[in-house]
């Protein structure tokens, strides 16, 4: 079963923008699907978007025209680049693959 890191979360001010990483201990290029989940204190783990071993995405509303989810197969790594954040957007990313598999998460926080 394929082992999921993430990477760059930070704090960053409203309007910002940051690029989170997801390496995975082996290939990614045959997993169905992969995306990343965010939970906000007091709050469930929510859904922000997925990739399909093909390429198509989707996301959830909240976030759509704002993040965009790609991966690179070769690097076995998958990526959310966060434009335009809020601090709504504050939260533990969570790196996710079919199977399931899922990292431990990497803190964002955005604020003034």
């Amino acid at each position: 079963q394929v082992q999921l890191v993430e990477s760059g979360g930070g704090l960053v001010q409203p309007g910002g923008s940051l690029r989170l990483s997801c390496v995975a201990s082996g290939s990614i290029s045959s997993v169905y699907v992969m995306g990343w989940y965010r939970q906000a204190p007091g709050k469930q783990r929510e859904p922000v978007g997925f990739i399909k071993s093909g390429g198509t995405t989707n996301y959830a509303d909240s976030v759509k025209g704002r993040f965009t989810i790609s991966k690179d197969n070769a690097k076995r790594t998958m990526y959310l680049q966060m434009n335009s954040l809020k601090p709504e957007d504050t939260a533990v990313y969570y790196c996710y693959a079919m199977g399931p598999t899922w990292g431990r998460g990497t803190q964002v926080t955005v604020s003034s």
